[in-house]
């Protein structure tokens, strides 16, 4: 069963198309990564989903059950951690995920015991009677998202959760969602790093515009497009001679020069290297370091959504 479909969503802000029958199907246990450029439909398709904004047109099912507005049976299986940090500066840690546990669980025995897991899942059991004003921003990213689980929800949404965070507290977070997706939980992802999606997540979308441009998994979509590995050379020159025989080769895309750096973008081929050195050695072009860097999913992103500047 999935755990979250949705089907053909259409939603409109007077003249703007946000979402243009919109699809979206993930199974229960996955880290599903949610990505595009800013404008492109995320957050209106994920607050269609909680049901915080209505739609044109479409259906939208949630552990395998019509979601609507009033289905708050739902909603208690859903945790949020927004890109905002959503905490009271009036309230200890503590009491802060206690605050927002009360909202779906309402035997204090129960949410004592709760509340005290979540502390111990992020790590901030020495913060407990903190005020958040006093914590620094990793702790308050952790804060956030114990605010978000600690009623143990089988859904939960991350949007944006390690911005402005340093490594060890984003390595944290990453552990953590992990350790959630292993707990049994489904989690859909949020977020413009890159590296964090390919490290985490087990299937992709890219969308824009409010449609889907691709999706699968992270070799699934460097497959798609004519994203291949790059092979940096440095050297000192190249002759005109030597660009035009590497142009040639059967699987290069492109082959540029700057500083001293000799850069060609192959196709996905297992000859591309060997291809690129033969061609040197036979102008007896001298080499400094050579490197081969396979395709990332940022490539892929920016092949699909494109390089110009967003708002």
């Amino acid at each position: 069963m999935d755990i979250v479909a949705v089907d053909g969503l259409v939603k409109r802000y007077g003249e703007v198309l946000a979402l243009d029958g919109f699809n979206l199907h993930i199974e229960q246990g996955e880290i599903f990564g949610l990505l595009g450029p800013n404008g492109s439909g995320k957050t209106t398709a994920i607050n269609c989903m909680l049901q915080l904004l209505t739609y044109d047109r479409g259906t939208i099912r949630l552990f395998g059950e019509d979601m609507t507005p009033v289905r708050y049976d739902l909603k208690r299986r859903i945790g949020i951690v927004p890109q905002q940090v959503a905490a009271l500066d009036e309230l200890t840690v503590r009491e802060n995920i206690d605050f927002f546990c009360s909202l779906y669980v309402t035997d204090r025995a129960r949410r004592r015991q709760l509340v005290d897991e979540a502390i111990e899942f992020v790590g901030i059991e020495d913060y407990a009677r903190f005020r958040p004003k006093k914590l620094s921003g990793g702790l308050l990213r952790r804060l956030n998202i114990a605010c978000g689980i600690a009623h143990k929800p089988e859904l939960i949404f991350f949007d944006e959760p390690t911005v402005a965070v340093d490594p060890q507290s984003r390595s944290a977070i990453l552990d953590g969602i992990k350790g959630l997706r292993d707990g049994g939980a489904t989690v859909v992802y949020t977020s413009h790093y890159m590296e964090e999606v390919e490290q985490i997540c087990s299937r992709i979308m890219i969308m824009d515009g409010g449609r889907v441009l691709a999706q699968g998994t992270n070799d699934d979509l460097k497959r798609m497009v004519a994203v291949g590995e790059r092979i940096v050379v440095e050297t000192a020159q190249v002759s005109r001679a030597v660009f035009d025989r590497l142009r040639a080769l059967s699987h290069v895309l492109e082959v540029s020069f700057d500083a001293g750096m000799l850069t060609i973008r192959c196709e996905p081929s297992e000859h591309n290297l060997t291809d690129v050195l033969g061609v040197l050695g036979a102008a007896r072009v001298r080499l400094g370091r050579v490197y081969a860097e396979p395709p990332t999913l940022n490539d892929v992103f920016l092949e699909l959504t494109g390089r110009e500047l967003r708002d």
